[in-house]
């Protein structure tokens, strides 16, 4: 904040735009500035230069308990909804899986060999499976039914070979997905 404030009434003022009157201490004493040279009252700070701040130290890292965690009700993360984030994860993650698959349908029709309308068949119902599940990860079971999306696209692998190779890649992003899941909620 800029300007004068009652406790700063000189906020604004600098020392090169307003030259010190005959007499005056200095800038700094008609600014408001605290005297260093007289001795510090007792505030109840701890030394640590917040004394003109008005901000408080609260400790160091070693005074806190490791197994209250780091912030409110033990939140670890430091997220604000850590909640959310991972569903925003979750979601995300099956969102860039459904498109993926829907962009896999070309090359899977040019190369399909005689599994070609099956392949493309169970890549548009994997698909679909992703968006729905991506839009319900607010239930407590779309993570298993994310998993199981991930068993079922290694699965059609047996349909064409891409698909096996998708599933792979999108087997080891949910994995990654999961584990991040467990560190942030614990």
């Amino acid at each position: 904040m800029t300007g004068p404030t009652p406790d700063r009434p000189d906020a604004d003022r600098h020392p090169a735009d307003h030259p010190e009157p005959a007499g005056s201490t200095g800038w700094a004493a008609s600014a408001g500035a605290p005297d260093r040279t007289a001795p510090a009252q007792d505030t109840g700070l701890r030394d640590t230069g917040l004394r003109d701040t008005g901000l408080r130290d609260t400790g160091s890292a070693q005074d806190a308990d490791p197994a209250e965690g780091s912030g409110p009700a033990g939140r670890r993360s430091g997220l604000r909804n850590p909640e959310a984030a991972v569903r925003g994860l979750g979601a995300g993650t099956l969102g860039l899986e459904a498109l993926v698959l829907l962009l896999a349908i070309q090359p899977i029709r040019l190369v399909g060999g005689h599994f070609g309308g099956a392949a493309i068949a169970a890549t548009v119902a994997l698909a679909v499976a992703a968006v729905l599940l991506a839009g319900l990860m607010r239930r407590p079971w779309a993570w298993t039914a994310g998993t199981v999306l991930q068993g079922l696209l290694l699965l059609a692998g047996l349909l064409h070979w891409s698909l096996f190779g998708l599933g792979v890649i999108f087997a080891l992003v949910w994995a990654y997905a999961l584990h991040v899941r467990r560190v942030i909620l614990g």
